[in-house]
């Protein structure tokens, strides 16, 4: 997914080679509720992102993703930056190549940093970052990894850290999001457009 601000007039067109496991939709055969979302986001990237084409193999369920991820990314507390940036480590750790490819390509886009993103896939616990955006990354990967584990010391953790309950919160439904993501991608084996191996770079 992609937010990169630029009007392009370029074409929606879904790519047969998204996913691997199941077969992706002609875009004359979608509703039109899904064909003016992926216009939308084609008209802002100059391309139309994998993930939309794999997804409206199952228009219902493109709807309740992409409403959850705008509204994720539209009504939160967390800076956009910091939003990729835990989209990212959780996606390391889950090993996701769709998700590493292309919101390592939003982190350098909205970090205005090339060489964070490859950081935080590798080893978010070595990475240029903050303590604050480290303590951030800990409970997402936490919850991630060893949800059981998690308990209110991790958020006093992140209070401490000057996160707000609602950016707290964001923080969790971020990370729980992209978990769900990531294993969707890897299900249907989503491969990550061309095009975003080198934005930001």
């Amino acid at each position: 997914m992609t937010d990169a601000d630029s009007e392009t007039g370029t074409d929606p067109q879904l790519n047969d080679d998204a996913m691997e496991r199941f077969p992706v939709p002609t875009f004359e055969d979608l509703p039109e509720d899904l064909q003016e979302r992926i216009a939308e986001e084609t008209d802002r990237s100059g391309f139309t992102p994998n993930v939309f084409s794999a997804f409206a193999y199952k228009p219902s369920h493109f709807r309740a993703f992409f409403q959850y991820h705008d509204a994720l990314v539209e009504d939160t507390a967390l800076a956009r930056e910091e939003i990729e940036m835990i989209v990212v480590a959780v996606s390391g750790v889950n090993h996701c190549y769709y998700c590493n490819v292309a919101h390592g390509a939003l982190v350098r886009l909205y970090a205005e940093d090339p060489t964070l993103a490859d950081q935080l896939i590798a080893n978010y616990r070595t990475a240029d970052i903050s303590e604050a955006h480290r303590t951030m990354l800990d409970v997402a990967v936490k919850l991630t990894e060893r949800p059981t584990e998690v308990e209110p010391a991790d958020l006093e953790a992140l209070r401490e850290a000057g996160f707000s309950d609602e950016a707290i919160w964001d923080i969790g439904a971020v990370t729980a999001f992209y978990n769900l993501s990531n294993r969707m991608a890897m299900f249907a084996e989503m491969q990550p457009n061309d095009e975003f191996h080198t934005l930001g770079r």
